[in-house]
């Protein structure tokens, strides 16, 4: 295959995989990795990860987009803990990372555009999330409740007062209180409950402007 048929051919796509272009092409899909691995030696393509490539200027028709990307770089997974709470403004840093969950094992994949981590999520918690439209594209994230309730379960240790308030939650007011009660609930964890009863103090002192860091 010529350059300019996958170009013809792939062009209008975001990114593509390997498997996409042997169907392409009646080549072997030896020949075909080979060939896709000299044209990102030449910068015409760019590896996300093995076997998954996008265009590389000039050639890319569309920008890429990151929040997408994370949802395909690695599936079934869905934009939560960190990142997501950053796009809701719960938090108040500018998450770079694209942290996802996954029922797959932990992973993190690293490219041209970011770093990718995804973190184990037991497949009956795999829940809680919907499509966005994020930067023009829909996008499988969290809903805030959980994209909270997921942080709390996959970091370790008890969330005390201090590590409530040392994540300097914001906007706290958007989170339904009994949405977040019942999906806590669901996840069957008195960690996690435990952790539901110190948000709520931690909303009462930043409603108060007692908070100190």
């Amino acid at each position: 295959m010529k350059f300019d048929d996958l170009l013809s051919k792939l062009g209008k796509q975001p990114f593509f995989d390997l498997p996409s272009v042997v169907q392409l092409t009646d080549e072997p899909r030896k020949s075909v990795q080979v060939q896709l691995y000299r044209w990102c030696n030449a910068g015409k393509l760019i590896p996300l990860r093995r076997g998954m490539y996008c265009f590389a200027e000039p050639y890319a028709s569309q920008s890429i987009n990151g929040a997408q990307l994370a949802n395909h770089i690695y599936r079934p997974s869905y934009l939560s803990t960190f990142w997501a709470l950053g796009y809701y403004g719960l938090i108040p840093e500018k998450v770079v990372t694209f942290t996802s969950v996954s029922s797959r094992v932990t992973r993190k994949f690293e490219n041209a555009l970011g770093l990718f981590t995804y973190r184990h999520l037991k497949a009956d918690a795999f829940w809680g999330y919907g499509r966005l439209e994020i930067g023009g594209r829909r996008v499988l994230i969290a809903e805030p409740e959980k994209a909270l309730l997921d942080l709390w379960y996959l970091e370790n240790g008890p969330w005390t007062p201090e590590r409530m308030d040392g994540m300097r939650f914001q906007n706290m007011e958007q989170v339904d209180d009994s949405l977040l009660q019942a999906y806590g609930e669901r996840l069957e964890s008195l960690r996690i409950l435990s952790a539901i009863d110190e948000w709520r103090l931690a909303r009462e002192r930043e409603e108060k402007g007692t908070v100190e860091l």
